[in-house]
């Protein structure tokens, strides 16, 4: 097994076994983008020298007894993040030139753990899209077969850690877009619960709905991450004073008796059989090991997408007012199409006269989904969905489909518009492709989630096949 291919867990293990160093692991790493990162664009920016500097800085750090969490793990970070010193674009060509001065808080806070930053990740431009294909930067292909999309708006971190160029990325979820390409790319995914994870220094999309969370190669890496992420931030009010527990000391810990619910709304006729199939076997397992599966119903699930279709372009027209050209990289001319949609979408639906017909009803009708979940988890302790109703699309096959583009979120919006966490965890191959399952808990219940994700992961004991690049 090469250095890339490791696992956060196994790679803090061999560094503090000193079989190698963390410059041999940057290495590794680097070398790995430059084979592949040619046919996946994955990448916006690459950060060779400083990537380098960091590693040789964290094996002096170590030499000196160092026990940071994260120290010499080479980690991505999706380019919507403001890093110090590093080009931030957003995807968008907008910001083409933007160099902040300052680091977003989870950046930093990956940083005080000591991670090495690789690289900067492409993503749809402003986190606008579904499927990768929307980067100004051009877009990313799936690492199992690049003619299919990867899933968006992560698009780069999910397919740069599918196909081993890192051993972890950041990522941000607005309706779906870590858990999407998650899927897509199979890998893990979390979305935690909103305002657990600061998003100070993240270029927002939409401010009441996005999430910071990040794409992993396991659950118990997934955990470990998060124990680093999470927690108050003075700088971003949405962070609750509420205590970060250790994420991955109970990860271990037996299901049984844990109650799950599948809701019908969920597994509806447009499904792909082939998909649903992946899940009953999945879910087979878990109930092997204890777990008690029962039907449920979240009775508002039809309007999700409605709904979350006019409160998020709202919001977006709003967020990207103030690129003007004046305080930031290039005037609006730049915004490609996709962008104009959702600032026009928005732009009207908050204009006199529609305002009350449609965001005044979408915000009563969220309330209704919120209250949807809360009383489905007075029933039972966890949900689980499909992430996607269909495997990864073909590149190009729904650019000129804006709606049926749209549809990609169906399964994925709810988690936000509720803002409680969710998880897409890979649970076998359809095809050859990757399939997803999604695992949805109350609001802070990321230890249930991820508990039962690393359970479920270890029954279905899915073989370690890479994509053939």
């Amino acid at each position: 097994m090469e250095l890339n291919e490791l696992t956060i867990t196994q790679a803090l293990k061999g560094l503090k076994e000193k079989k190698f160093s963390a410059v041999e692991l940057a290495r590794t790493c680097l070398a790995r983008i430059k084979k592949v990162e040619p046919k996946i664009n994955a990448f916006i920016t690459v950060c060779e020298k400083k990537a380098l500097n960091q590693a040789q800085k964290a094996d002096k750090a170590r030499q000196q007894g160092s026990q940071s969490p994260l120290l010499g793990i080479p980690i991505a970070v999706k380019d919507i993040f403001s890093t110090s010193g590093i080009k931030t674009t957003a995807g968008s060509k907008v910001l083409a030139n933007y160099l902040p001065v300052y680091d977003a808080t989870t950046v930093k806070k990956l940083k005080e753990a000591g991670a090495v930053i690789i690289g900067k990740t492409n993503l749809d431009a402003w986190a606008h899209g579904s499927s990768g294909e929307n980067s100004d930067f051009g877009l990313t292909k799936n690492p199992w077969d690049l003619s299919r999309v990867p899933g968006g708006s992560s698009s780069g971190s999910a397919a740069a850690v599918a196909a081993d160029m890192c051993l972890a990325a950041t990522g941000t979820d607005t309706g779906g877009s870590i858990r999407l390409p998650a899927a897509f790319c199979g890998v893990v995914g979390l979305k935690p619960t909103y305002g657990r994870v600061s998003r100070y220094g993240v270029v927002a999309m939409a401010s009441s709905l996005d999430a910071v969370g990040h794409l992993a190669k396991n659950v118990t890496d997934a955990a470990i991450i998060l124990n680093i992420t999470a927690g108050k931030d003075l700088l971003d009010a949405t962070t609750p004073p509420r205590a970060v527990p250790d994420y991955s000391q109970n990860i271990n810990q037996p299901i049984r008796d844990l109650k799950i619910g599948l809701p019908k709304e969920y597994f509806i006729k447009g499904l792909n059989s082939k998909i649903k199939q992946s899940l009953v076997v999945a879910l087979a397992k878990m109930e092997k090991l204890g777990a008690k599966i029962s039907e449920i119903s979240l009775p508002h699930t039809k309007y999700a997408l409605a709904v979350y279709y006019i409160i998020q372009p709202s919001e977006v027209s709003s967020n990207l007012g103030r690129y003007d050209g004046i305080r930031y990289g290039f005037p609006r001319n730049k915004f490609t199409d996709e962008a104009k949609r959702r600032i026009m979408l928005g732009t009207y639906t908050l204009s006199a006269g529609y305002y009350e017909a449609y965001y005044l009803q979408a915000m009563k009708v969220r309330t209704l989904i919120k209250k949807d979940f809360e009383d489905a988890f007075k029933k039972v302790d966890l949900i689980i969905t499909p992430v996607s109703p269909d495997l990864p699309f073909k590149l190009g096959e729904k650019v000129d489909n804006p709606l049926k583009m749209y549809l990609s979120d169906i399964f994925t919006s709810t988690a936000n518009l509720a803002g409680v966490p969710a998880l897409s965890l890979p649970v076998g191959l359809v095809d050859n492709l990757p399939v997803g399952m999604q695992i949805i808990g109350p609001q802070f219940a990321e230890s249930l989630i991820l508990q039962a994700g690393f359970a479920c992961e270890k029954a279905i004991n899915l073989c370690q096949e890479k994509p053939k690049l």
